[in-house]
C-alpha cells in the first residue's frame, strides 16, 4: 500500500512539475495560429480598402468551375470575361465558355442579361447601387456574377462573415506576379486568396473548395488584368440592343449559366 502511495506521489509531483511546461508548449502553438489568422485578415482588409477605393476598374478573369456527376466523376469547365465597374452603380460584365455567352449591363436603374447565343435579352428595374443589384440577382433571380464578393462596397464584411479559421500561408506567384498566399475556413467551404505584393494588393486568384460535397468541387477565379487607370467609356453602361434580339422575361431566360444542360451519358 505505501509503494502504490507513493508511487502516486511520485505521479502526481511529475505532472505537477510538466504541468507549466505542458502550458507553455501549448502557448507556443496557439500563439503563432493566432498571429497567422491576424496577419491574414490584415492583408485581407488592406486588399478590400484598395479595391472598394477604386472608382472605376477594367479586368480580365478566367473561371474554372468543377461538378460532380452522379457517378462520381469530377468534370471542370472553363470561361473567360471581362468587366467594367464605375462605383458606385455602373457594371458591365461579360462571360464567355463553351455552354454560354452572355453580358450583364447595368446602368444604376436597370439591370440588363443577354443571352448571345439565343439573341434574347430580359430586363429588370433595379434603382440603388451595385451591391443591391448583385444582392437581387441573387436572391431572387439565381444569377451570380463572377467573383461578385471582390466587386461589393463591404467586401471585408461579406468576406469574413463566418470564419473559423485565417492563415497566413505565405508567398506564391500567380501569372508571374507575386502574391501573398491567405487561406480562410467557414463550415462548409474552404478558400483561398492570392493577394498582389506592393501597393497595388489587388486579388489575383480566388479559390472556393466546398466541404459538404464528396470530391470536394472547386470555384476558381483568376484576374488576368486589372486597370485603373483607363475611365470606361459612359457608353459602356448603356445597352443597346442587337440586331433582332428578343425581349423576354426574367424567369425564360436560359443559356446564362456556367455549365451545360444536364444530358445523358453517351453509353459505348
Amino acid at each position: 500500500m505505501d509503494s502504490l502511495t507513493n508511487d502516486r506521489s511520485g505521479r502526481v509531483r511529475t505532472l505537477a512539475r510538466l504541468a507549466p511546461l505542458t502550458f507553455l508548449l501549448a502557448l507556443a502553438v496557439s500563439q503563432p495560429a493566432r498571429a497567422e489568422g491576424e496577419d491574414a485578415k490584415k492583408i485581407l482588409k488592406a486588399m478590400s480598402d484598395y479595391v472598394t477605393g477604386q472608382k472605376h476598374v477594367v479586368l480580365k478573369y478566367d473561371v474554372d468551375i468543377e461538378v460532380i456527376t452522379p457517378e462520381l466523376e469530377k468534370l471542370q469547365f472553363n470561361s473567360s470575361g471581362e468587366a467594367a465597374l464605375h462605383r458606385p452603380d455602373k457594371l458591365r460584365v461579360t462571360r464567355t465558355g463553351g455552354y454560354t455567352d452572355i453580358e450583364l449591363v447595368y446602368d444604376g436603374k436597370t439591370a440588363t442579361v443577354l443571352g448571345k447565343h439565343s439573341n434574347t435579352f430580359a430586363q429588370l428595374k433595379l434603382p440603388g447601387s451595385l451591391d443591391q443589384m448583385i444582392d437581387r440577382l441573387r436572391a431572387e433571380h439565381n444569377i451570380e456574377m463572377p467573383g461578385a464578393d471582390l466587386l461589393l462596397s463591404n467586401m471585408y464584411d461579406e468576406l469574413v462573415a463566418g470564419v473559423i479559421e485565417a492563415k497566413h500561408i505565405g508567398h506564391g506567384v500567380v501569372d508571374g506576379v507575386e502574391c501573398e498566399h491567405l487561406a480562410f475556413r467557414n463550415q462548409e467551404t474552404d478558400w483561398q486568396l492570392w493577394v498582389e505584393l506592393g501597393a497595388t494588393p489587388i486579388p489575383r486568384k480566388y479559390v472556393i473548395t466546398s466541404k459538404t460535397l464528396a470530391a470536394a468541387p472547386q470555384y476558381t477565379l483568376r484576374i488576368k488584368s486589372w486597370d485603373t487607370s483607363t475611365e470606361p467609356d459612359a457608353k459602356s453602361f448603356t445597352f443597346a440592343a442587337p440586331q433582332g434580339a428578343k425581349s423576354i422575361e426574367f424567369t425564360a431566360l436560359a443559356d446564362v449559366g456556367e455549365l451545360p444542360a444536364p444530358a445523358e451519358a453517351q453509353k459505348e
